[in-house]
């Protein structure tokens, strides 16, 4: 995703702690720089303060599908195709760009934060793989993502649509438990 054109060490170290502050798994940061794992292991120590998770990177788009995900997925794609269509940022650029301001918008509202940096980065790994695609809903005319085979001509989001047990999360039982 990224050019890795002639970039000094230094320049990299600061992007990885940047991805680091901001989330970024251990594979994204290899992925996307130059360092070697051990020099990215050290560095996620001095900056989170402890070992990084470990484990495998998403690999479905199934998760992007469910109803919280798809919602937040379909925001943070509305920000990146933003930036693709009216900035000069590409890559990994326009991916951190508009994951910054998917996270301002979450906080403005007051909205739990669903979508990781490293779910964003795959998410447009699986769009540049023409695995996912974004569908306009028929009713609110909104963009949201969908399976790129998926037949969408008569697409309903989940927003006009709300399955039965959306939002029935225990935070929101708590929240309701508090008012009362």
């Amino acid at each position: 995703m990224r050019n890795k054109s002639v970039v000094t060490e230094a320049q990299e170290i600061q992007l990885a702690a940047e991805l680091i502050r901001l989330g970024a798994r251990l594979q994204l940061l290899e992925a996307e720089t130059n360092l070697s794992r051990e020099r990215l292991l050290k560095l996620y120590k001095e900056v989170k303060g402890v070992s990084p998770p470990k484990g495998m990177l998403p690999f479905s788009t199934d998760w992007f599908l469910t109803w919280q995900p798809n919602v937040h997925a379909s925001l943070f794609m509305s920000f990146y195709q933003f930036m693709l269509g009216n900035t000069e940022l590409r890559g990994l650029k326009a991916v951190v760009k508009a994951y910054r301001l998917y996270l301002e918008h979450i906080e403005l509202h007051g909205l739990e934060c669903v979508l990781s940096l490293t779910r964003a980065w795959t998410l447009v790994r699986f769009f540049d793989a023409d695995m996912l695609k974004m569908a306009q809903c028929r009713d609110c005319g909104g963009h949201f993502v969908a399976h790129a085979l998926d037949l969408t001509r008569d697409y309903a989001c989940g927003l006009c649509h709300v399955p039965a047990r959306a939002g029935k999360t225990k935070r929101n039982a708590e929240a309701v438990a508090m008012t009362v």
